[in-house]
Order: structure tokens, then sequence, then C-alpha cells
């Protein structure tokens, strides 16, 4: 196991490599990086925009822009102020000396941005998978062991609908039902934007009230997509040689359910949640613009309108290196579900 980790983690260091220069490409070919310059005039123009391009290193080949988003600039020398005469533009450290730039909006520290909003996404994140799970679970074993049964019938039609529910869609039915017209009816109704009341403010209370409109518009298409596959599992696994023979032994119906069939049945609901939990990082851009939600998502729209590049691409690289940490876990815990797999 020791050994595969360690090959697994010395495979990410390349394949992150390789990602993250089709990820500055990209970025770097999305807009104008100079748009936050703009003002109200919309654009930059003449000398300015010249001293600019200048100043930000945008007129050096994208490989170059790319080693310096990379390791830093100290090594490299070039004309700013546009007298012909090359100079270092400062000594901004690189990705891997553990500096994913400044923004060029908020003239910030990018890892002091993303440090700010991950809690938040988190917080939102974990709340929902962990509510994804419970109810996909037991929705899931209990309409495969009432296979064709009214409550399996009902079930089934409502995790399609549910599943097919387009995200803005559905979180802006929860807004107009629970928020809008309970109020109008002058019942007790939920927030729906922010994470607490500025006059009340930042309480647990006033957080878990907060949180319940989001979470349940993330919840619901996992939960109608995580509780099919369930099914769908137990069905196979319930049919198979050792769970009838579990049963002539005259073993419980629970320990039958629980310590045979739902571990081999949640090998590919882990490889799922595994997926997830990677992009936890990266928060529900459409929720947490819709719910005005203080996370990643939010960030990275706010700063994608604006072309603030360094914070995009930190938010990206963040997101890959957390799908990759949660794939190798998600390998390590297959060998705790099934003994039968081992990594050599």
């Amino acid at each position: 196991m020791g050994r595969y980790i360690i090959r697994r983690l010395l495979q990410a260091v390349p394949l992150l490599f390789v990602i993250s220069i089709i990820v500055f490409v990209l970025i770097m070919n999305m807009g104008d990086p100079l748009v936050s310059f703009a003002g109200r005039s919309g654009q930059v123009k003449g000398k300015d925009r010249e001293r600019l391009i200048r100043q930000l290193g945008l007129d050096q080949p994208i490989y170059v822009q790319y080693l310096v988003w990379l390791v830093g600039n100290d090594w490299m020398k070039i004309d700013v102020d546009g007298d012909g005469i090359p100079e270092t533009n400062g000594t901004r450290m690189g990705v891997l000396r553990g500096d994913l730039g400044t923004s060029v909006v908020t003239r910030q520290p990018v890892i002091q941005m993303i440090m700010e909003r991950l809690p938040n996404t988190l917080l939102l994140m974990v709340t929902a998978e962990v509510v994804i799970i419970a109810f996909a679970l037991f929705l899931g074993i209990t309409s495969a062991l009432r296979q064709y049964s009214w409550y399996d019938n009902i079930f089934t039609g409502l995790s399609f609908v549910g599943y097919s529910m387009p995200v803005p869609l559905l979180a802006l039915g929860l807004i107009y039902i629970f928020g809008v017209y309970l109020k109008r009816s002058g019942l007790p109704y939920f927030p729906t934007v922010g994470m607490f009341e500025p006059s009340a403010g930042k309480t647990w209370e006033q957080i878990l009230w907060h949180l319940v409109l989001p979470v349940a518009t993330l919840s619901i298409i996992s939960i109608a997509a995580y509780s099919r596959y369930i099914r769908s599992n137990m069905l196979e696994v319930i049919g198979q040689d050792y769970i009838r023979t579990a049963r002539a032994k005259g073993l419980m119906n629970r320990t039958i359910l629980f310590k045979h069939a739902l571990k081999n049945a949640a090998l590919p609901i882990v490889t799922l949640i595994g997926l997830d939990l990677g992009f936890l990082m990266a928060g529900a851009l459409v929720t947490e613009t819709i719910f005005s939600w203080p996370g990643m998502g939010r960030l990275f729209y706010d700063h994608a309108v604006k072309s603030d590049l360094p914070v995009l691409m930190g938010i990206l690289m963040l997101i890959s290196v957390s799908v990759v940490f949660f794939q190798l876990l998600t390998d390590i815990t297959y060998t705790f579900l099934d003994p039968r797999i081992r990594y050599q």
C-alpha cells in the first residue's frame, strides 16, 4: 500500500503539470486581461494599455508568461517603463514557491482570498454531502428491499424528476415557495441570501438557518442520482450466491444487509463521492451565486466576469490538486470495503 501511494503521488506531479499548462493557456485566451483596469470606459486605450501590457508581462510569449506564473519573475528582466532599458519587474514568487500571485482587481494575494472563502464553501458542501449520503442510502436501500412496490414506483418517478431538474429552476422554486410565499403568508420562512442577517450577527443559529435552502438545492439532484445507483447495486448484490448462503446460515437480516450487501454495493458510490469531494473546493457556482453565499463558487464567478486571471488560475489549480488527492483517497477506501482489492 505504501509503495502504491508513493507511486500515485509521483504520477500526480506530471499530471498536475500538464493540467496547469492546459488551464493556463485557456485562461490567458478567455478575454481581455486588462478589463479590470478599464473603469467606466470599458477598455484601456493608447499608451496606458501599452504600459500595463509591459508591466504585467503580457507582451511576452505564452511560455514565458507560464514560467513567470510557475516559478516567479525574479529571473527575468523586461522593459517595464518603455525606456529601452530592461529591468526586473519586482520579485514576485511563483506557484512552486507557494505564491499564487496577486489579484489585479483587489490587489490582494490570491491565496489569502481563497483561504477567506474556502471555509464557507466547505461548510456548505460538506453539509450537503452528509445530507446527500444519509438520504440516498435510506431511499436507495429501502427501494431495493421493496422492489416494484408502490413505494419503489413513487420513489422512481420522483427521482427522475429530481435528477432532471435544472439547478437554477430548482433554486428559484425553493426561494419562491420557502422564502417569498411563506413570508407573504405570515408563516416562518427561510432566508434566501447571505450567511447571516447583519442585525443578528454571524452566529451558528443564523448560519444553519441560512444553510437550509442552498443545501436543499445541492442535495435534491444528487440524492436522486445517488439513490438510483444504490438501488441498482443493492439489487445486484442481494441476488448473489454469498447473500443466499448468509441467509441459509440464519444470519440476521440487518447483519446481511449492512455487513455483506452494503459494503459491496458501496464501491461505485464511493467513486461518485470521491469525485464530488474533489470539487468541494470549487463550490457550487450557480447555487452560491443565486443565494449570495460567499464561497469559492461566488469568488470564481465574480472574478471571471472581471477577467481576474490570477484568481481564476489559483482556484482551478486548487480544484485540480483536490481532485487528485480525493481520487487517491477513494482508491485507498476500496481496500477497506473489499478485502479482495490489493494494490501491489
